[in-house]
């Protein structure tokens, strides 16, 4: 799985629960109806800023190419416009980072157990 890991600021003119409503109702289904592929849509707020970021967002896309398509509906005029203006309603922009991950899980629950030698050696 690929996954978009994104630190947000929440813009100093709004209290937490007026950003984070906004963000929930208005912003997601936004994201999500321009980019395709999302699988999962993961918001943290932070308890402690990162370097004055406290968002942290999740975006799980199946793999490398379904994330490119989103990125690509994404960068398209309009849309990066539409994005643009809606993050300018509760977020600092110059603040946002983003961060690409291949993100390998195991489900199992022997995977990590204490004592394996699983990859030692």
């Amino acid at each position: 799985m690929i996954k978009l890991v994104v630190l947000l600021k929440s813009a100093r003119h709004l209290s937490r629960d007026e950003v984070t409503d906004y963000y929930d109702r208005c912003h997601v289904p936004l994201i999500c109806s321009i980019m395709p592929g999302i699988l999962e849509y993961r918001r943290s707020y932070l308890s402690e800023p990162i370097d004055g970021r406290d968002m942290l967002t999740e975006l799980l896309f199946a793999d490398h190419a379904s994330y490119e398509r989103a990125m690509a509906a994404a960068r398209t005029a309009e849309a990066a416009k539409r994005i643009a203006d809606d993050e300018a309603r509760f977020l600092d922009r110059s603040a946002t980072k983003l961060i690409l991950a291949d993100e390998r899980r195991e489900l199992s629950p022997q995977a990590c157990r204490p004592g394996d030698d699983v990859g030692v050696g």
